[in-house]
């Protein structure tokens, strides 16, 4: 049933260092997954925060589905992710204490055919590091090119 998606937020991993990351499912409609499927997903300053003891998504753009008709979706709004309570009650405790933030890194579906997203507990680079993370990438592609 894995239809292999899997949708990176690019970004992230070059404005944050990830400490730590953990898979979660995502309350989604219909016309929503079916955006999904068809990898019409941005993830735009996309970020998640704890309202209530629940970790939710803010701003992650889920295109609209053309053949949805009446029961269509908004595209840009907050989606509820579903974690154990014993997950969110440690990461809720590490975003307090140390400052770190929680990004959407990837969506996918998984075997079964549910939409996944993979976030991140990160701490925002300096600009020092981002040019450290460029040079470093660029080393790694100079070696590959000497190796083919």
């Amino acid at each position: 049933m894995a239809d292999n998606i899997y949708i990176k937020n690019r970004p992230a991993t070059f404005e944050y260092a990830i400490e730590d990351r953990l898979t979660a499912g995502i309350v989604l409609t219909g016309s929503e997954i079916k955006s999904i499927r068809a990898s019409k997903v941005s993830f735009n300053d996309s970020y998640c925060f704890f309202d209530r003891n629940e970790l939710w998504i803010r701003s992650l753009h889920i295109a609209e589905y053309v053949n949805a008709g009446y029961a269509g979706h908004i595209p840009v709004h907050d989606r509820k992710l579903l974690l154990t309570r014993k997950e969110l009650k440690k990461w809720h405790l590490k975003v307090k204490e140390k400052g770190l933030t929680i990004v959407p890194l990837v969506i996918l579906i998984n075997d079964k055919g549910y939409a996944k997203v993979e976030i991140g507990l990160g701490r925002g680079k300096k600009v020092h590091d981002k040019r450290e993370t460029i040079k470093n990438r660029d080393v790694e592609r100079e070696i590959k090119r000497y190796l083919k």
